[in-house]
């Protein structure tokens, strides 16, 4: 059987894996620094267990011992070794430099080791000399244990080195004091068989403790790894979120943006949801239009620039519009005014629209002088003669966004429509100003009467409007001091804008360092407030996890982080093994074959033991020997493998390995307790003591050596991975409790003869003291690793949480961004592209449409109306994104304006995806089964761009035309509904790209652009008007253009026009006898 050994899980779970992975992303350093934080919260713990521990430790002296004289020594030594211990430990508290904490943690660990190791012996020793007391040792276990878990001793081998060091030194006590010299002997049991229990006894603690050093390695580096990248994460998120909004807001202001932003998310997410459900657009479409009661608008008009697109090149064009746009754009950013768009030559925005401004025409008014003066300089810098109409209204309007597609910001209104006429009517070089206005600018500018040309405006004379010119000689002293202080403000404006981001090191730094429920607490014991507050993470789940047993508050979000994969699994299975090694070889020692069938569990419990160990740990080894080549692996491995990775992934199946290793632990106890016959032990002690001779005295077995094993059965069973916390707490507690009780109870003769650790201290008591501080540390630690579990799995579900958000907001982006650049432009934008650098693109041919309604007033009922075509409008586009694509590009009032030919990929003319539905496949489809139609008059793209446009110009008449239908029953004005819309159509070259410096903007410029406006302006409603270029190429493929005759069109004269026919049934018109292409142009 074929198996491909995949360890990527397992790896992220290996403690060298994760050392590199530190090393790799640039965090070792950082990791450093938070494991010697991390040291100081185990130091405080520590310092109040020790505390603890030597406070009940001498009440329990004083109280209990019967001869006090002999306890003083004893108590004096205890008390003065843990002040000592306390104020060596808190020097590596006060410690702030990383660098000398680091050989400090090393000094301080190895002299309180030295210090308790140093007290314990030397009374052992001094009671042995001076009262012939032979002691046991009171700190060789608790000393080992405070290595491994609360020492600040960083990495594995050090800790290592100092505990095996200390076993060697009570392995050594014990041989040439307690074992040779123990009166109550084993009977049979040699010294040799009880050194072996002593030195199993230290093996085990100490393979218990490096496992705990490394479990604890690798759940602090796998924590901080996660933290990093939840930082990371929330950096990109916050750089992702600010993007779009600077790119939203860049066409659409805040209240605005907002909905059209919580919608796109909305629909994003109820599309996940209901994978096979769409969403009704047209149903729920809701117009995001505003009013504003009292804004200025400013209109400006570049004079001569028809001129300029005929005498300069497209690209020499666009270059002088983005230096004047950009310009105007950082003075409207000056003066506080919103640009809204530019059309062309055209440049309109609006004072006190996105925040209300009293002063909102003055504002406008000093833009438009500073826009005159700006328009001057670039005149005299690039020697063309040019130069600028400024109009200025004030009052109220309409502003939002229209249709579904390219979303952009506009204005609408009465009052928008006099500040245009008024830019219209008024005189280059000057301002002109509305008779409103002047009434709120006239203490601040000298003004005098308007154009000949106002006074006879047809509309300013219906509703009495008079109109002012302001002229910027007159008014340039103060203007020329805020132009300068508007581009110095502009400029520190555009170093300084953006806050940076969060420093990573900063963020790691307010990693938490365990539960707070004891920490805050203990810290004001000891004064250590200041010195280890820390500022809460937003991310803290401290109000989310139980104080004593770490539970969530959630039971989801437990269920959850219960049920996930446990690829540390192997630590702890192998922690069990060297304790039931340890405990089977105790048994076997001390066994008097009272209990029959004890071989047979023991062999069981071997083997089982065994299988569990390889199961867990071969397909690390087999990791370990085939990483680097490939390698066939047996059915048996394949098996092994997936029976590992199935109790990796298993909660029950842990729980039930958990329970069976507890269980054969008690198995074992129960064999070395039952088979002890203490009544004939009892008899035959006693006989002893009252004869007075050396009998054989038989005892049951070594009770120092089973509580030392007892304490380690309670560690491996706190610190056993993934195993709910209340459980392992619970049954720790329960084996406490029940070892306590039977051995206080059933064995309390044979614990009361047992040693003690000082003089005529109760044995029964210096047993308790052990389990009880062996108990207390292993749950104050495990709470710490639990902590750093459950925060770092929650760290990971907000992480994944953040990622989603993140994609979301990515996606977002892109579709807003589409609806704000062609698709192609996208990438361009985003990945190099400064914010005012000038981005272009040059096409040698693109077919441009203006589409307007004609006799449409622009009030607010017939901008909800004018929205809804407008959408079904966009609608359209969605069958033109193959092949030849049509871009929207903006809407002017009510016009609408597309391009055919700015995909710069020019894909294939017929795509074989594309559904054979869409008209203007349709419409190629028909043409080219026309006979007359060889196919190289296909060959020309060029030509193909205008008759793709000419039918999405149809189509936008048909979309009209089922409008009018729709809206026949619906109680408002009918002149909105006559499907009278008048289109023009041109072709040529073409310059499209982004100008100005604040609103990002795509638009297309050249002659093409003019003239296909024109054709629009000048055309008539319901027909497709053209020039006799387009109409020429029109014919090639078959439509009927008629002659309309000699159009007069400004900027370029009298030019011969045609009409594109359509029949009734809003369908194209066919030339049916062709003979040659010289009776086409013959067509009338």
């Amino acid at each position: 059987m074929k198996y491909t050994l995949t360890y990527t899980n397992e790896l992220k779970w290996n403690c060298s894996f994760l050392r590199k992975k530190c090393k790799e992303v640039g965090i070792e350093e950082q990791y450093k620094e938070h494991q010697l934080r991390l040291s100081i919260s185990y130091i405080i713990v520590f310092q109040v267990l020790h505390c603890l521990f030597t406070v009940l430790h001498c009440i329990l002296l004083l109280t209990t011992c019967a001869e006090l004289d002999l306890i003083y020594v004893d108590v004096c030594c205890y008390s003065i070794c843990a002040v000592v211990v306390i104020a060596v430990m808190w020097a590596n508290v006060k410690v702030k430099s990383p660098s000398k904490l680091r050989w400090m943690t090393y000094v301080t660990s190895v002299i309180v080791t030295a210090l308790l190791v140093f007290v314990d012996l030397s009374l052992n020793y001094y009671h042995y000399h001076i009262n012939q007391w032979i002691l046991a040792s009171m700190y060789d276990s608790y000393v080992i244990l405070m290595i491994y878990i609360f020492f600040p001793i960083p990495y594995i081998f050090p800790p290592m080195a100092l505990a095996v060091y200390v076993s060697i030194l009570y392995i050594c006590y014990f041989v040439i004091f307690q074992n040779y010299d123990n009166q109550f002997r084993t009977g049979n049991i040699t010294r040799y068989s009880e050194t072996i229990v002593v030195l199993c006894n230290y093996i085990g603690l100490n393979v218990i403790g490096t496992g705990f050093r490394v479990m604890r390695e690798i759940v602090v580096r796998a924590s901080f790894l996660d933290r990093h990248q939840y930082v990371m994460e929330a950096n990109a998120l916050r750089s992702t979120r600010a993007r779009e909004r600077v790119f939203l807001h860049s066409i659409l202001p805040p209240q605005i943006a907002q909905p059209i932003q919580d919608e796109i998310r909305a629909r994003i997410e109820f599309s996940q949801k209901h994978h096979n459900m769409l969403v009704n657009n047209r149903r729920d479409r809701v117009i995001a239009i505003q009013m504003h009661p009292d804004v200025s608008i400013l209109y400006a008009d570049i004079v001569n620039y028809t001129h300029l697109t005929t005498t300069l090149s497209v690209k020499e064009l666009v270059t002088l519009l983005h230096e004047l746009y950009a310009r105007f754009d950082n003075a409207a950013s000056r003066y506080a005014v919103q640009r809204i768009k530019f059309l062309g030559d055209c440049y309109y925005c609006v004072a006190g629209l996105i925040k209300p401004d009293p002063a909102h025409a003055i504002c406008c008014v000093k833009l438009g002088l500073c826009m005159i003066d700006i328009i001057r300089e670039v005149r005299d810098e690039v020697q063309i003669g040019i130069d600028i109409r400024v109009g200025v209204h004030s009052g109220s309007l309409f502003a939002g966004v229209l249709g579904s597609a390219k979303l952009q910001y506009d204005i609408w209104g009465p009052d928008v429509l006099i500040a245009n006429k008024l830019e219209g009517t008024g005189m280059p070089g000057q301002v002109h100003v509305s008779e409103r206005t002047f009434e709120l600018i006239k203490n601040w500018f000298e003004a005098r009467p308007g154009t000949e040309a106002a006074r006879k405006d047809a509309y300013f004379q219906k509703f009495n409007i008079f109109t002012f010119l302001i002229d910027p000689i007159e008014n340039n002293k103060n203007i020329e001091l805020d132009l300068q202080e508007s581009f110095e403000s502009f400029s520190a404006k555009e170093r300084n804008e953006g806050t940076p981001e969060l420093l990573i090191n900063e963020e790691l730094k307010k990693m938490p360092l365990g539960p707070k429920g004891f920490n805050e607490p203990l810290t004001r014991l000891f004064n250590f407030f200041n010195l280890t507050k820390q500022k809460e993470s937003p991310s803290s789940s401290r109000p989310e996890i139980g104080l004593f047993l770490l539970h969530y508050h959630n039971p989801r979000l437990e269920c959850q982080y219960l049920h996930q994969p446990d690829y540390m699994l192997k630590y702890s299975v192998l922690q069990a093994w060297c304790s039931a090694m340890t405990l089977i070889y105790l048994q076997l020692t001390y066994d008097h074959e009272l209990v029959k069938g004890s071989y047979y569990l023991d062999a069981f419990l071997i083997l089982a033991f065994s299988l569990l160990l390889i199961l867990t740990w071969y397909k690390m080894i087999c990791f370990w020997v085939y990483a680097d080549r490939p390698h066939r692996f047996s059915e048996l491995s394949c098996a092994l493998f997936r029976i590992a990775d199935n109790l990796q992934r298993s909660l029950i199946k842990r729980i039930l390995i958990y329970i069976f290793i507890i269980v054969a632990y008690f198995a074992i106890i129960s064999i070395i307790l039952n088979d002890c016959d203490m009544d004939e032990f009892q008899k035959e002690h006693i006989d002893s003591i009252l004869y007075q001779y050396d009998g054989e005295n038989t005892m049951c077995f070594a009770p120092w050596a089973l509580t030392c094993m007892v304490c380690s059965i309670i560690t491996n069973g706190i610190i056993f991975t993934r195993i709910p916390f209340i459980m392992r707490i619970v049954i720790s507690l329960v084996v406490c409790v029940t070892y306590l009780s039977i051995m206080l109870y059933q064995f309390e003769y044979l614990v009361h003869i047992s040693l003690t650790t000082n003089p005529f201290f109760k044995s029964e008591s210096a047993h308790c003291l052990m389990i009880i501080s062996t108990f207390l540390a292993v749950y104050c630690k495990e709470r710490q690793a639990e902590f750093n579990n459950k925060m770092n799995y929650k760290w990971r579900v907000e992480l994944l949480k953040k990622q989603e958000d993140a994609r979301l907001a990515d996606q977002s982006i892109t579709i807003l961004l589409h609806n704000i650049l062609p698709a192609h432009v996208v990438n361009v934008y985003l990945t190099y592209l400064a914010k005012d650098e000038l981005y272009y693109e040059v096409y040698d041919c693109v077919a441009v449409m203006f589409a307007s309604l004609k006799n449409f007033e622009l009030t607010l009922s017939n901008l909800r109306v004018l929205n809804e075509i407008i959408s079904e409008f966009d609608r359209l586009l969605s069958f033109y994104r193959h092949g030849n694509v049509v871009e929207k590009i903006k809407i002017v009032g009510s016009t609408y304006m597309a391009a055919c030919g700015l995909d710069v990929r020019l894909s294939s003319l017929v795509s074989e995806k594309c559904h054979t539905t869409d008209s203007v496949f349709k419409e190629i489809h028909a043409r080219r089964s026309m006979s007359v139609f060889s196919s190289d008059s296909f060959s020309n793209k060029k030509d193909e761009l205008v008759f793709v446009i000419a039918i999405f110009a149809l189509d936008l008449m048909r979309t009209l035309w089922v409008c009018n239908n729709d809206y026949k029953n619906v109680p408002i004005d009918r002149d909105v509904f006559t499907a009278d819309m008048s289109i023009g159509i041109s072709s040529g070259e073409v310059m499209a790209g982004v100008v100005g410096a604040s609103q990002v903007h795509y638009d297309i410029w050249g002659h093409a652009v003019n003239v296909a406006s024109r054709m629009d302006s000048t055309g008539v409603a319901g027909k497709i008007q053209v020039t006799e270029e387009t109409a020429n190429i029109l014919r090639r493929f078959g439509l009927v253009c008629s002659y309309r005759g000699m159009t007069f069109v400004k900027g370029l004269g009298t030019l011969p026009t045609y009409f594109v026919e359509v029949d009734n049934n809003y369908e194209f018109m066919y030339a049916r006898d062709i003979s040659s292409e010289g009776s086409q142009t013959d067509v009338i």
